[in-house]
């Protein structure tokens, strides 16, 4: 299977065809015209569209009509509400149309592997609005009764509310006088003892309790 890149700036696809070219069959489409007729004579398992060079229209076509593909969203200037429609379409990523090759690769390898990806800040946006009506909490020296969350330490238990509450490492650190390197070393074991892929699906078990 190949990977689809879709730009009219043609400085765009050959930054991303750089990145990915020695890792992926790569195929390129300058408009959305173009990425329908190739999508019809290659196997496609990824598209990356830039986001500047289609329509909302195109874009909801590309999700309605090819869903066995893989569509990634690249914005020139994203924002948490056009990242919030592109899932809601669909899409599988989210992230800046310039962003770096290393994390670009991690990208297209994270949604191959079948997990979503998007930018810090449109996975807090995400992950406040999980609790934006829920009741506060309040502190209880009971264990939890989910399995998965009963195994973290009293520490770990602490940072995985924050992490539902939606608060970056930083202040995650600031908040519990720690570094945001420690807060990462405790955020590796969290998910490692929840089974948990990430932030989103972290505060998604929290919710659930």
């Amino acid at each position: 299977m190949a990977i689809m890149l879709c730009s009219r700036n043609e400085t765009i696809r050959n930054k991303w065809l750089t990145t990915l070219k020695g890792q992926w069959q790569v195929h390129e489409a300058s408009s959305a015209r173009e990425l329908f007729v190739l999508l019809r004579n290659h196997p496609i398992k990824t598209i990356l569209l830039h986001r500047g060079s289609i329509e909302e229209s195109e874009l909801r076509e590309v999700c309605g009509r090819h869903g066995n593909c893989k569509v990634f969203v690249l914005s020139d200037r994203p924002s948490d509400n056009e990242g919030v429609l592109c899932l809601r379409l669909g899409c599988v990523g989210y992230a800046n149309t310039y962003i770096a090759p290393l994390r670009l690769r991690a990208a297209v390898e994270a949604v191959e592997s079948g997990l979503i990806w998007v930018g810090s800040s449109l996975m807090n946006y995400l992950i406040k609005g999980l609790t934006a009506g829920a009741a506060p909490e309040t502190e209880s020296a009971d264990p939890p009764d989910n399995p998965l969350l009963a195994g973290l330490s009293n520490r770990e238990l602490q940072i995985a509310k924050l992490i539902a509450e939606g608060l970056p490492n930083g202040e995650i650190a600031a908040q519990l006088d720690i570094t945001e390197r420690t807060v990462k070393a405790h955020l590796s074991s969290i998910y490692a003892k929840t089974q948990t892929k990430g932030r989103l699906s972290l505060a998604l078990l929290m919710k659930k309790g």
